[in-house]
């Protein structure tokens, strides 16, 4: 008989064993395991660990930012191991540092590295500065979903005080590392000072301030001891509603106390809006199910949500699309839509999906 050779020796084995098919069996078990739990993701998590670093220098120029601050400090930084790049910028006040180490350094090392650097070399600081501020970016932080409210019942106010509802309760999820709302208007306390009132009883804006910093405070001030227990005492408590805020005592003049509603208006209102944010229908709502007037911009907030480090992307989308369906009629008002204006997760289960077809078309 024909020498087989040991590649042909080895397949005869295989061939003429009892074990083949539960190898195969165990072997087409594992790939199924493996394709179900392998986190998809959109993007390849690459480890790049990329640092800011914020170096206050109030009142200074760019160019005394450049030379007096960001200069000394990218010196000491090229000393750190591992550090492949250094980008830079000044501006009137601020100078930023971005850090990119090489690929495949450990996060967390690579940070801590940073920090004791910074840390330690304080002293190159010129007198003025602030502290610095250290803040690692990584892919993580971008949002795999945004939820958008929209209303045109509710204005910007009050579609943030539901956003704000709908993102602590979307917080408390196992793998959700930050949720944030972006556009509405705040709720705030606005105080505006009467200066006829206020030279009339002797009171500087500069004793205003002071006052509402004072009695808008609270700290621990000790505990004792008894019956086996101990009891903490706190002192102070913070302004809670806008009554408070008027009958709070900013000054005592002829052994009278003069409060707050005395020398100025007080006005539950809103904040200044930082962003806005509005919804339009195009040609294709129908088609998605959305109801309204196509030539009318709406009021709307959005809800932001970047999942943590390693976890599923599409399994975290589906859980808060879950969650945001049951807060529908709760926490949501029947006449607030919710539109999903980014979902990561779906884009990268498609992906995912669509493998299988590329490479049964280009198996090379």
């Amino acid at each position: 008989m024909r020498d087989l050779g040991f590649a042909g020796k080895v397949a005869r084995a295989f061939i003429n064993s009892k074990l083949t098919p539960l190898i195969v069996i165990a072997s087409l078990l594992l790939g199924i395991f493996a394709i179900k739990m392998t986190p998809r993701e959109e993007e390849p998590q690459i480890v790049v660990p990329m640092i800011d670093i914020f170096l206050p220098l109030p009142g200074a120029t760019p160019a005394e930012v450049q030379e007096r601050v960001v200069t000394p400090f990218e010196r000491k930084l090229w000393e750190i191991k591992g550090v492949e790049y250094l980008y830079s910028m000044s501006r009137p006040g601020m100078g930023i540092i971005t850090v990119r180490y090489l690929v495949g350094e450990d996060m967390e090392r690579s940070l801590v590295k940073l920090y004791n650097k910074v840390m330690s070399n304080r002293k190159l600081l010129p007198p003025g500065a602030g502290e610095p501020l250290v803040a690692p970016k990584s892919i993580d932080d971008v949002p795999i979903l945004a939820v958008t409210l929209w209303s045109d019942r509710y204005d910007h106010t009050m579609l943030r005080s539901v956003a704000k509802e709908i993102c602590e309760e979307l917080k408390k999820g196992d793998n959700v590392a930050e949720a944030q709302v972006t556009g509405g208007l705040s709720r705030q306390v606005r105080i505006v000072l009467d200066s006829g009132k206020l030279a009339a009883r002797g009171i500087s804006p500069l004793e205003v301030a002071a006052a509402l910093h004072k009695g808008n405070a609270s700290s621990a001030s000790g505990s004792f001891s008894g019956d086996n227990r101990e009891m903490l005492v706190h002192a102070g408590q913070f302004l809670q509603d806008v009554e408070t805020v008027k009958h709070l005592v900013i000054a005592v003049r002829d052994s009278k106390p003069i409060y707050l509603q005395d020398v100025a208006t007080v006005k539950d209102g809103v904040a200044e809006s930082k962003d806005y944010v509005f919804f339009g229908l195009g040609p294709a709502a129908v088609t998605k199910g959305l109801q309204g007037n196509p030539h009318k911009d709406y009021a709307a907030v959005t809800i932001s949500i970047a999942k943590r480090t390693g976890a599923n992307a599409t399994w975290v989308a589906e859980d808060l699309m879950k969650k945001v369906e049951f807060l529908k009629g709760k926490i949501i008002p029947a006449d607030v839509q919710v539109t999903v204006t980014r979902n990561y997760g779906e884009t990268a289960k498609e992906k995912n999906n669509e493998l299988p077809d590329i490479l049964h078309r280009h198996p090379g």
